[in-house]
């Protein structure tokens, strides 16, 4: 064998041996994450004036949506949110979603004296698409990471009712459930890596270290321009069914996933606390119908869909999961607080059916803050309810499907 090719065969030993090591190191070392720890996106958009145009969603490095926990320091009251969309709070700058609100609220100083605590973290693990089913999988898999959570915050229920009606509301079926590789950024040993360059465990790693020590921002415009398209098309549907076929089957899946989530959440956090799913329920008028694009047989963000079930029906089955909801956390002895008396406003608390504006993020995030410490906060300095949407000459994230 000629040097040349001796070297080149001990390149291909030592590179192979290398992408093994890598394939190893990730599969031992990697946790579940809901989101890619270090990510950080800004979206700019002109679509929804009742929203920012500019928002930024940053993850920290355990896979939250907030800022980084600094686990070891003491004094640190740590608050986990989990849920569907309307915990995520994709259309909503990082400060003004109800989770980075409230973790301003409970960082004043009359909050900390009553949480007995120098300083509060609210991580966000909220995902669109995450329903009782989800969370469950969600809660089972990424609460071992945590050495110590002193409260974990959940709203959970639409989304088991939307991915029922998305399938035709099978009568007494039970909804699909999203698979675990849509729910997670990252999962142990289960990554599948090639031998092209871009497919690599060794490229996956500098791809890690990159985000990690550099934080690069991706840019996306009008993230959330299939809505305008799917408001449409509930606009212009072609058959809208008005019964409610029979229901029993997706609310004992709700129920039995719903409970066994909360049970997780039990097991590792010294406080729990149910926030009742609220909605946009009302005499409709002809402005707030057209923000509207639920409750299709089908899925809007990738496919044309035409039948939908009627806003009557849609709010009848979320009515139903709502009672599931109290009566699971009464009978496990938990807290619970129905937000939608609060949300009064219509479209300036949703800008759909389900999903806040800044200024029903804001209800939230107060109505949080006040069960947590005991304090009413709508009376505190400074505390008023409405936060208006931030008009910005510069650069300051994404519209999500739920």
């Amino acid at each position: 064998m000629t040097p040349v090719l001796a070297a080149l065969a001990l390149v291909l030993v030592l590179g192979l041996a290398a992408e093994l090591a890598a394939r190893s190191w990730i599969a031992r070392r990697s946790r579940f994450a809901v989101w890619p720890p270090g990510m950080r996106v800004e979206v700019r958009q002109n679509l929804f004036p009742e929203l920012e145009p500019r928002f930024r969603f940053e993850v920290n490095g355990d896979g939250e949506r907030g800022g980084d926990a600094r686990a070891q320091e003491d004094g640190v009251f740590r608050i986990l949110t989990v849920g569907g969309s309307s915990v995520e709070c994709f259309a909503l700058d990082q400060t003004t979603s109800w989770p980075g609100q409230l973790e301003l609220l409970l960082n004043r100083r009359d909050a900390l004296d009553v949480l007995g605590a120098r300083r509060v973290h609210v991580g966000n693990i909220g995902h669109s698409g995450v329903g009782a089913a989800e969370l469950e999988m969600i809660l089972e898999r990424v609460l071992p990471n945590y050495q110590r959570l002193d409260a974990i915050v959940v709203m959970v229920g639409a989304s088991t009712a939307y991915h029922w009606l998305e399938e035709g509301a099978p009568p007494a079926g039970a909804p699909p459930v999203v698979p675990e590789d849509a729910l997670f950024a990252r999962r142990p040993g289960a990554q599948p890596f090639g031998w092209k360059p871009g497919a690599t465990a060794l490229v996956e790693l500098i791809r890690r270290a990159r985000q990690a020590l550099f934080r690069p921002v991706e840019v996306r415009e009008n993230a959330g321009g299939w809505q305008i398209a799917a408001r449409k098309m509930r606009a212009q549907a072609t058959e809208i069914r008005t019964a409610l076929p029979d229901p029993s089957g997706v609310l004992q899946h709700f129920e039995h996933h719903f409970r066994r989530a909360l049970r997780h959440a039990m097991a590792r956090s010294r406080r729990v606390l149910v926030l009742r799913q609220p909605w946009f329920e009302k005499q409709y008028t002809a402005e707030e119908q057209a923000h509207f694009w639920h409750g299709g047989i089908g899925r809007p963000w990738k496919e044309q869909v035409s039948v939908y079930f009627s806003l009557d029906v849609i709010n009848r089955i979320l009515s139903l999961i709502d009672g599931r909801v109290v009566a699971v956390a009464d009978e496990l002895g938990l807290e619970h607080r129905n937000l939608r008396p609060l949300l009064n406003e219509g479209l300036r608390h949703y800008y759909d059916h389900d999903h806040f504006t800044p200024g029903g993020a804001a209800v939230v995030a107060r109505a949080v803050a006040s069960a947590l410490t005991g304090q009413d906060q709508s009376q505190r300095p400074g505390s008023s309810v409405e936060t208006p949407v931030r008009r910005l000459t510069q650069p300051r994230v994404p519209l999500a499907a739920r």
